[in-house]
């Protein structure tokens, strides 16, 4: 064929990348997606009565969204219409809307797939919603995003949201099967190294076709090992969007891994967060607050260690400064911890808020003049230091307002100690204050 193309002076056409040639043509052929597409899962069953509703597909890039929208329309007998978000208007979706209307006069239904939908902004996304409602379209969006934050919610009312999952490894060693099937020969890695590319795919199953294909156009005469494998293939940056929701996500990960007392979880996430490009900066400021919100007087060190590691990245830039960011959060996650201050605190304004402008009692109020000195302010004040064990055991809460309890330390790390302090404070409080009532 190629003799008869060069003969006529022509180009032999370029063959359909792997993955393409490897698009499943039924449902029962997608990988990794049986929850949703099994004969018992919510897609599957409605492919099964041909009988579609409009759905959002939310999942991170090849893993099948578009091809199960394509068989779903050929399973139902449906018409398929696709745009993408990315390169279509208004008219682009006047038109797409007009031509299901006629098909609908001519008994047709059409299936009409949005890719990208979440770039739609919401008076687009507002669009849809009357032809959604007659029954003009059955809408398929898919999304990488999370639907909740990027969509509308009155469009959201009216579609399923169907949560699709990155390919794991069975997943993913099935579609390289299928691809040497389709070669007829294997692909040339030891298993290690077959392992490495499966890693390195990352649950991408269009990625790994791609990695494969390279892979089979090759000349190699002896198994690659995963150095070699290396070498070949450029590692891309995990899937993560600093603005998005990833970017929420890992952040919350972290912050919970070093609630939770354990180090390796979260210098993982850490490091997943350094890797995927996220500003160092921005998690340094996340870690000061993990220093005061969850540890707090169990350890009070751990603030000024937050800041003198924040301090340290802003001297030294990266990739230097990004190890003072892995000791802070070593640091923090084997440190003891307590969010009695953050619920004090909390406490405290909610109290403020329900009493309102109650003004201090009269005598912790200073009384530089002598008008203020005959109102009473002042009078009967005891100086601290003066009082026997340096504790008089005043009142300090406003008249009108009984005394309530904030802040209740935990017992853990240096809070032990505060605890214990407090407890022989308000012993002698109580005394004093019930003494001088008698």
């Amino acid at each position: 064929m190629a003799d008869l193309f060069e003969a006529a002076g022509l180009t032999p056409p370029n063959p359909a990348p792997l993955a393409e040639r490897l698009r499943p043509r039924t449902l029962g052929e997608v990988a990794g997606q049986d929850h949703l597409l099994s004969p018992e899962g919510p897609i599957g069953r409605m492919a099964a009565s041909r009988r579609l509703a409009s759905m959002v597909l939310w999942g991170p890039p090849g893993v099948g969204k578009t091809t199960i929208a394509r068989l779903l329309a050929q399973a139902a007998g449906y018409e398929f219409q696709q745009i993408s978000a990315v390169f279509s208007g208004v008219a682009d979706l006047k038109k797409a809307f007009e031509q299901a209307r006629l098909r609908r006069q001519a008994g047709q239904a059409t299936l009409l797939f949005v890719d990208e939908i979440h770039r739609f902004n919401r008076a687009q996304q507002d669009g849809f919603l009357p032809w959604v409602e007659e029954g003009v379209i059955t809408l398929v969006g898919a999304t990488t995003e999370n639907p909740s934050f990027e969509l509308n919610g009155a469009l959201l009312s009216r579609c399923q949201v169907f949560v699709l999952r990155r390919l794991d490894e069975p997943a993913q060693e099935a579609l390289l099967a299928r691809a040497e099937a389709a070669e007829g020969r294997a692909l040339p890695l030891t298993d290690a190294a077959r392992s490495a590319l499966v890693a390195l795919a990352d649950g991408d199953g269009r990625y790994l076709l791609t990695l494969a294909e390279t892979l089979f156009g090759i000349d190699s005469a002896t198994p690659l090992d995963p150095a070699a494998l290396g070498r070949l293939l450029q590692k891309r940056s995990p899937a993560y969007d600093k603005d998005r929701e990833g970017h929420y996500n890992l952040i919350s990960a972290l912050h919970k891994s070093i609630r939770g007392s354990d180090p390796d979880a979260a210098l993982y996430w850490l490091a997943r967060m350094l890797e995927g490009g996220e500003e160092p900066l921005f998690i340094a400021r996340r870690l000061v607050r993990a220093a005061l919100e969850d540890i707090g007087s169990a350890d009070p060190m751990s603030l000024v260690l937050a800041n003198a590691a924040r301090e340290a990245y802003e001297h030294l830039g990266s990739p230097e400064g990004e190890l003072a960011l892995a000791q802070l959060t070593l640091h923090l996650a084997c440190a003891p911890k307590s969010n009695a201050v953050y619920s004090a605190f909390s406490r405290a304004r909610k109290a403020a808020r329900e009493t309102g402008s109650l003004p201090p009692p009269a005598h912790i109020l200073n009384a530089p003049t002598r008008l203020m000195k005959s109102l009473g302010y002042g009078e009967g004040y005891v100086y601290d230091h003066d009082a026997e064990g340096g504790f008089s055991g005043q009142d300090y809460f406003p008249e009108g307002m009984s005394r309530r309890t904030f802040y209740e330390p935990r017992g853990e790390g240096s809070e032990a100690r505060v605890r214990e302090r407090l407890e022989r404070w308000s012993g002698m409080r109580a005394k004093r204050q019930g003494g001088e009532r008698s």
